[in-house]
């Protein structure tokens, strides 16, 4: 459980119920005032070494930004939410790229209104729609700080239109189990071979916890998918992927394997990927590989289309193999 050491907050959370359960629950921090989340200077003009020290820290604000991007995966429209950023460290985490070294947790108080925007979209549409309210942030990594997630999943529950979407690399989700979602919430667990998720995934649960979530989640209800992400092709990943892939077949559920949905994204890494993590974790494995890898947008890498080819023909085959066709949505 992500222990945080200091609280910095615009002084209008205090205005909110949460912000003032959280001031109460975490009066032992210390609090510091800022005038906004978006620009910390103190922090933003640390070093890159100070990476993973900033990740200590909990950012409190109200959220003012809520337009949805509209998506076309699993989801129709990516929500802004009650979080951004995290606590882990993954090495490719994209949301260092909006954020640089600054994608420390900040947590949003003012839930009412996000969730209310939500049910009126919901409603207001002629078809059912599902939103993605995890894509800024972990949204089972911030429960645990906030409690936010069942009280979402059980007021959207009520609704009679829509549904919502969150993927997590966490196993802390016996707080879910017992909710009415009255089958309007898909979870999507995150997965990565085991040596993977130890040198990449800094910070977040184990594969086999993470297996046993999903098991438990898919039992209480709740519609369950797979997210193989990012695929990260290091010089053994046809080994790796297969061990994965088999731990998978004989680990899960019955039940989750009938019913499941599989994602698949290949990374994409970038220049401010290295720069801060050549800094903050000088010894950690090096994800950039320019065989493998070329250029895409400003200083970004992705793997070169005869090596995405590959990677996409192994996982048809392997996942079609233990599990059937038709179980992948989508490869991108």
């Amino acid at each position: 459980m992500f222990k945080p050491d200091k609280i910095y907050y615009e002084p209008a959370v205090l205005g909110y119920e949460l912000g003032r359960v959280l001031r109460n629950k975490y009066r032992d921090l210390p609090w510091q005032p800022i005038e906004s989340h978006n620009n910390i200077e103190e922090l933003r003009n640390n070093p890159n070494s100070a990476f993973a020290l900033m990740k200590r820290h909990i950012i409190l604000g109200v959220r003012k930004t809520h337009n949805y991007v509209p998506n076309h995966k699993s989801s129709d429209f990516l929500v802004p939410y009650t979080s951004s950023g995290c606590s882990a460290a993954c090495l490719y985490c994209y949301l260092v790229c909006n954020y640089n070294k600054c994608s420390y947790l900040r947590l949003f108080v003012n839930r009412e209104q996000m969730l209310g925007k939500l049910i009126k979209t919901a409603n207001d549409s002629g078809r059912e729609l599902t939103f993605e309210i995890g894509s800024n942030s972990d949204l089972v990594l911030e429960n645990g700080l906030t409690g936010n997630l069942p009280w979402t999943i059980e007021q959207f529950g009520k609704n009679e239109r829509g549904f919502i979407t969150f993927p997590t690399k966490f196993a802390d989700t016996e707080p879910l189990l017992g909710l009415n979602h009255r089958g309007r919430t898909v979870v999507r667990m995150s997965v990565n071979p085991q040596e993977i998720i130890t040198r990449v995934e800094f910070g977040t649960a184990p594969l086999k916890e993470r297996i046993a979530a999903i098991n438990n989640l898919c039992e209480a209800g709740y519609r369950c998918g797979l997210l193989i992400a990012p695929v990260v092709l290091l010089e053994n990943w046809r080994e790796q992927y297969t061990g994965l892939l088999d731990t998978l077949q004989a680990e899960l559920s019955e039940k989750l394997k009938n019913s499941m949905f599989i994602e698949i994204i290949l990374m994409t890494y970038s220049y401010i990927h290295r720069a801060i993590n050549n800094e903050a974790f000088p010894n950690a494995v090096e994800l950039y590989d320019k065989d493998l890898m070329t250029g895409r947008g400003r200083g970004k890498y992705c793997y070169k289309n005869d090596v995405r080819a590959d990677a996409e023909q192994f996982f048809t085959q392997e996942i079609e193999h233990r599990f059937g066709v038709g179980k992948i949505l989508y490869i991108s």
